[in-house]
């Protein structure tokens, strides 16, 4: 029997997903990232922050995770130049996509989970032409999250000051992820190699 690592995939969030949306921005291993217990959102003010529309109108686009049939997590990327209220105000390139991302389930945070979440959105996003370079900024203390981002291909560039508060500035371009994946890019023989390594 040939062994298959299941993949993440992403779908467009839709309205219909705000509810269970809520639910996970309230488990306390999400809301510790989103300012703590006493900053809970209730589902008003999630239907007011994520509405897809609404977010559209941002160029922020949210996607829901899917991993083995079920719904997983959420993500979302963004255009980085103009993001406003204090964000990212030195950046002049129109390519660069900030992305952020979180696993609704706390019993499978370090389990691969997150750094597959995070491979399929950068992989989503490099299939775009006009994207350069994809950022993230966990939280200084966040070193699940910093590890989880490494292991996708991230790089850490410098601590930053954010209207968040402080965080690992961390980027992956286009040449790195393209290099990457060209050497990953196994022949036909070193297929069949590994695929008969890994048969039981």
């Amino acid at each position: 029997m040939i062994k298959v690592e299941p993949l993440v995939t992403l779908r467009l969030m839709q309205e219909s997903d705000l509810p269970m949306l809520h639910d996970w921005l309230n488990r306390a291993h999400i809301a510790e990232w989103l300012g703590g217990y006493e900053a809970r959102p209730s589902l008003d003010e999630v239907v007011a922050q994520y509405l897809p529309s609404t977010l559209t109108k941002e160029s922020v686009i949210p996607y829901i995770a899917i991993f083995e049939g079920q719904e997983i997590g959420y993500a979302q990327s963004y255009i980085a130049l103009g993001s406003g209220e204090g964000w990212w105000e030195h950046e002049t390139d129109p390519g660069v996509r900030g992305i952020d991302q979180s696993l609704a389930n706390p019993g499978q945070l370090n389990q691969g989970v997150g750094t597959r979440l995070v491979r399929a959105l950068v992989e989503h996003l490099f299939a775009d032409p006009v994207v350069t370079k994809i950022q993230t900024d966990p939280a200084l203390g966040n070193h699940r999250a910093i590890r989880c981002y490494e292991k996708a291909g991230f790089v850490q560039q410098e601590i930053v000051t954010t209207p968040d508060g402080l965080a690992v500035y961390m980027v992956q371009t286009r040449q790195t992820y393209e290099r990457t994946q060209a050497s990953t890019q196994a022949t036909p023989q070193e297929l069949l190699a590994s695929t008969i390594f890994r048969q039981e």
